[in-house]
């Protein structure tokens, strides 16, 4: 497609924070056109009823409704949902798909209906993706722990890895529930599914996609009291030293324009209403310590998907996601 001719855009599962996020980036988006927005709780809406963010920023209501005349849809609907959208609904294979549910991203999910999925973290399947047809839109924690090990299991050096991770209330998705209200997430931590969260199953597929031997990932999440962003430290036996972690860890990341590596201790804010992840290292005795961070609804969810739909594209991965952080 020539950058001049803009990409035609529908999103499904418009109401939620993913959708919200999704509108938000595409409305700025230089070489794309939001076609409809779909949801069926709220067809006939102004977008802003629903995304209060948006006021004044757009017409667009949501519709019931499918338009066939796009170039990409987004799926920004929950787990299972991606599926049961799938078979519902017979999409045309000229359009382009990216699934930010967890549908589809396991190699044994990846076909369906039809339609090949490629993993979508472009820190690792890069090529992949710009040959891509369809995308399945990696985990938010996923996404964090991910770019934290991926330069180690490269370079065959990754072995187990003890993290933990906190994130923020949007990561458990619109819906009301027990552990999202204010007055029970307010200056309150939990850990929740102990060494069996969701991702897991991604995680241990991408360290085995760059090395042959195994490495376990022991992983705790916490929730935040906070409403937006993800925070990991990991640490893992290391024989190298600090400099030389550094050198790898740049070495990887020095054609990926959202990761950067820093030598002085990150925090949250430096992330959020970003597309980036930051990494910091450190060397304890014979451990490396990784600490990365990175927006869940942005790095975490849209804006990589927005990211993806760039690669596919052929435009630059920053087009239109040149945010910048509110440090204050």
């Amino acid at each position: 497609m020539s950058i001049s001719t803009k990409i035609q855009v529908g999103i499904v599962g418009g109401a939620g924070y993913t959708g919200g996020e999704m509108l938000r980036i595409l409305l700025r988006h230089p070489n794309a056109d939001i076609v409809f927005v779909h949801s069926r709780s709220n067809a006939g809406q102004p977008v802003h009823k629903v995304h209060g963010d948006l006021l004044g920023e757009t017409d667009l209501h949501f519709s019931s409704e499918l338009n066939s005349n796009i170039d990409m849809l987004f799926l920004c609907v929950g787990h299972g949902e991606a599926k049961t959208f799938l078979e519902s609904n017979k999409i045309d294979e000229k359009i382009k798909i990216i699934d930010l549910s967890q549908d589809f991203r396991l190699v044994k999910s990846a076909a369906f209906a039809g339609r090949q999925f490629v993993y979508g973290l472009p820190e690792l399947n890069k090529e992949q993706i710009q040959q891509a047809r369809n995308i399945a839109n990696p985990g938010c924690f996923a996404t964090a722990i991910q770019l934290g090990v991926l330069p180690l299991a490269k370079a065959g050096l990754l072995k187990d890895v003890h993290t933990t991770g906190i994130t923020g209330s949007t990561g458990a998705g619109q819906k009301l529930q027990e552990t999202s209200h204010f007055s029970w997430r307010v200056n309150n931590v939990q850990a929740y599914k102990s060494l069996s969260h969701q991702h897991m199953n991604e995680i241990m597929q991408s360290i085995q996609q760059l090395q042959a031997q195994p490495a376990n990932v022991n992983f705790i999440p916490w929730r935040g009291d906070f409403a937006r962003g993800i925070y990991v430290s990991s640490y893992t036996p290391s024989d190298l030293s600090l400099e030389a972690a550094y050198d790898l860890y740049s070495s990887y990341y020095k054609e990926h324009p959202f990761t950067h590596v820093s030598k002085e201790m990150i925090d949250l804010k430096q992330v959020v209403n970003t597309n980036k992840c930051l990494i910091h290292l450190e060397k304890v005795d014979d451990k490396l310590v990784i600490h990365s961070a990175i927006d869940n609804l942005l790095k975490g969810a849209s804006g990589q998907a927005v990211q993806n739909m760039n690669l596919i594209f052929g435009l630059a991965e920053q087009t239109g996601l040149q945010l910048k952080a509110s440090s204050f």
